[in-house]
C-alpha cells in the first residue's frame, strides 16, 4: 500500500479521513483493514495526487470479485464561510473559512481529472451482497492514462463476514423539507415534477437508514421568522363550509405510499403549534367560498378558534392514518424546543389536543428535565449536551439530538469536525439505549428563519448562521437526483455499528459488549467523553466483527 512511483501517487485511506488539496494524507495501516457483514456498505478512500506540469484525465478501473457491488465517487470540496462557532473545543480540523471536502459525485465515464500538486480523493463503497461466500476479497483501484497505461494503483482487502446485518431498530428522523426542494428546483408544490423529485430524495432517505419522516400535513412551523412564512407545503387539502371543515387526504395517501416503498415505517406529523413557545397556530391554508386563504398563522393564538379547528381535524386525521395502516407508527409533535419560560404555554397547547391524542405517541425536542418531570412530555428528545439528568433518572423511550448548539465536546457532523466525531454517535446511542435519534436538517436550503432561499452548493452555512454541515446532508443534484455527502455516509456507518452491536449483544449480552467497547479506554464512553481517533472506531468494529464471526 505504499505510494506508487511515476506520474501519480495513490494512498488507501479509511472513510474517516478528510483529504484537503494541499495536505498530503498519511497512510495508516491500522486504519485500512476493512470488513463487513451481509447487507452492509463498507466505505474507504483512495487519495490521488498528480506530479507533473498540466492536469490530466485518468480512467478509474476496479479489479475485484466484488466489482459489481462497488461504487466509486469523487469527493469534491465545497465552500464554507462559517465552519465553526466562536464557542468550540479543540476537536476540530479547522475553524478557518475555506474549502472543505464533503460532496460525493459519481464519476462521468469513470473519468477523473487531476490537477498537479492537488490531492483528490475517490470514495469507494462496497455494498456487500448476501449471496457470496464469506472470506477475504482483494480490491484494486487503478488509474489508467490516455494510452491505457497504469499510472497508479492501490490494493486492499475486504473481509466478508457471512451473516446478515440485522434490521435497524433505532428510530431515526432527519427533518425532510419538501418545500426546499420545490424552491431550489423552481417547480410548483405538488406538481408532478415536484412529486418526482420528492420520490428520488425520499428513496435515498430511506436507503440510508432514516426510517421515520417528518410529514407536512400542513407547512411545518419550523425555522420561520416570527411573522414570516415559508413556502406553503400542505398535504391535506381543507375546505370550510360555515363551521364545518372538509378534509381531502389524497396527497397524504400518495406521500405515505412513496415512503413505504422507500422502506420508511414511521411517520411524524408536522408540529401542531409554532416553535419556541407554542404561542401560535402554524400556517394553514383553507378554501372558503372558492378562494384559498391563510386561515391560521402567527396571528392566531394557540387556543380558541384553532382549538375548534383541531377538534375536527385530529379525529379525521387519525381515522385516515388508521386507514393507511400507520397510526400505530405515527408520532405527534406539540412544539419544537420549548424552554422553561414556555412551560405554561406549552402545557396549555398540549392540554388542548390531548382529548384526541391521549392514545397516541408524542415526541418533542427539549433540554429541560422539568418538562418531563411534570409529565407534559412523554417521549423527550434531549440535546446531547443536556442529557445527563434524563439518563440519571432512567427515562424510558428517550431520544437524543444534536444541532448547531452542540458544538462543544459532544458528537456532531460539522464539515470542520473530524469524521470520527460523527461516527462516535452510533456507539453512544447504543450504550445508553436511545429509542431514536433526531436532527433538524436533511435538506434545509434556506437562510436562518427561512427569510430567503440559498444555493447549498455555494452557501453551506445558512449565510453565517449555522456551521457548515448542520443544515443538510444531501445536495440537490441535476435532474432532481440528490447527491450525498461524506457526512451522510459516515452517519450511516455509525448506524451500521449500532446494528452490529445489537447482533453481538444477542450472543454475549449488553454488559459484555460495553466492556469490549471500553476495555482499551481510560474512561467510560459518555456523550461528552469518547474516543477521538479514527483507529479506535475502525479497530473496534473489526473486533466486533471477529466476535460475531465466532458465533456463525
Amino acid at each position: 500500500m505504499e505510494p506508487c512511483s511515476g506520474t501519480c501517487q495513490m494512498i488507501v485511506l479509511s472513510s474517516l479521513e478528510k483529504v484537503f488539496p494541499h495536505v498530503e494524507p498519511v497512510f495508516s495501516p491500522e486504519c485500512c483493514r476493512f470488513s463487513g457483514l451481509y447487507g452492509e456498505v463498507v466505505s474507504f478512500q483512495a487519495a490521488c495526487c498528480l506530479r507533473g506540469l498540466r492536469k490530466e484525465t485518468f480512467r478509474v478501473q476496479v479489479t475485484s470479485d466484488l466489482k459489481e457491488s462497488i461504487r466509486i465517487r469523487q469527493v469534491l470540496n465545497v465552500p464554507s464561510s462559517y465552519p465553526a462557532h466562536e464557542k468550540r473545543d479543540s476537536n476540530y480540523i479547522s475553524h478557518a473559512p475555506g474549502l472543505y471536502p464533503d460532496l460525493l459525485r459519481d464519476l462521468e465515464d469513470n473519468s477523473l481529472v487531476l490537477v498537479p500538486g492537488h490531492w483528490q480523493s475517490l470514495w469507494i463503497d462496497v455494498a456487500i451482497p448476501d449471496f457470496i461466500p464469506g472470506g477475504t476479497y482483494p480490491v484494486t483501484i487503478s488509474l489508467m492514462d490516455s494510452r491505457s497505461r497504469e499510472a497508479a494503483l492501490v490494493s486492499t482487502d475486504m473481509e466478508v463476514i457471512p451473516v446478515p446485518l440485522p434490521a435497524q431498530d433505532l428510530l431515526h428522523t432527519e427533518w425532510f423539507h419538501g418545500d426546499c426542494l420545490a424552491d431550489y428546483y423552481k417547480v410548483p408544490i405538488f406538481s408532478e415534477m415536484h412529486w418526482s423529485i420528492l420520490e428520488k430524495f425520499i428513496f435515498l432517505y430511506g436507503n440510508r437508514g432514516m426510517n421515520m419522516i417528518l410529514t407536512p400535513i400542513f407547512t411545518p412551523p419550523l425555522d420561520t421568522a416570527v411573522g414570516g412564512e415559508r413556502t406553503t407545503i400542505q398535504l391535506v387539502s381543507i375546505r370550510q363550509e360555515r363551521e364545518r371543515y372538509l378534509f381531502d387526504f389524497s396527497r397524504l395517501e400518495r406521500w405515505v405510499k412513496i415512503c413505504k416503498m422507500a422502506g420508511i415505517r414511521y411517520f411524524e406529523m408536522a408540529h401542531l403549534f409554532t416553535q419556541w413557545g407554542a404561542y401560535h397556530a402554524p400556517k394553514i391554508m383553507v378554501t372558503r367560498g372558492g378562494e384559498e386563504i391563510r386561515l391560521f398563522g402567527w396571528d392566531t393564538p394557540s387556543t380558541g378558534a384553532y382549538t375548534a379547528f383541531l377538534d375536527q381535524f385530529l379525529p379525521a386525521l387519525k381515522e385516515e392514518l388508521d386507514r393507511l395502516g400507520i397510526l400505530e407508527n405515527t408520532f405527534f409533535h406539540i412544539s419544537d424546543e420549548p424552554e422553561k419560560d414556555h412551560l405554561e404555554s406549552y402545557a396549555l397547547a398540549r392540554e388542548s389536543v390531548m382529548p384526541h391524542l391521549k392514545d397516541c405517541k408524542l415526541l418533542d425536542a427539549l433540554s429541560d428535565y422539568s418538562f418531563y418531570e411534570m409529565g407534559i412530555v412523554e417521549r423527550p428528545v434531549c440535546a446531547t449536551d443536556h442529557i445527563e439528568p434524563f439518563l440519571d433518572h432512567k427515562v424510558p423511550h428517550l431520544w437524543s439530538y444534536y444541532c448547531t448548539a452542540q458544538c462543544v465536546d459532544v458528537s456532531n457532523r460539522f464539515m470542520a469536525m473530524p469524521s470520527a466525531r460523527n461516527r462516535a454517535y452510533g456507539l453512544q446511542v447504543y450504550k445508553y439505549g436511545m429509542e431514536g435519534i433526531l436532527h433538524w436538517g436533511f435538506n434545509f436550503y434556506n437562510s436562518e428563519h427561512s427569510r430567503h432561499h440559498i444555493n447549498p452548493y455555494e452557501v453551506t452555512d445558512c449565510e453565517g448562521s449555522f456551521p457548515s454541515g448542520d443544515a443538510f446532508l444531501v445536495y440537490p443534484g441535476s435532474d432532481g437526483i440528490p447527491e450525498e455527502s461524506i457526512r451522510l455516509m459516515v452517519l450511516c456507518e455509525a448506524k451500521q455499528d449500532h446494528r452490529a452491536l445489537k447482533l453481538l449483544e444477542s450472543h454475549i449480552g449488553k454488559e459484555a459488549v460495553i466492556r469490549l467497547l471500553e476495555e482499551d479506554l481510560s474512561h467510560p464512553i459518555t456523550f461528552s467523553i469518547y474516543p477521538k481517533s479514527s483507529a479506535y472506531f475502525l479497530g473496534v468494529r473489526n473486533k466486533i466483527n471477529r466476535m460475531i464471526k465466532k458465533y456463525i
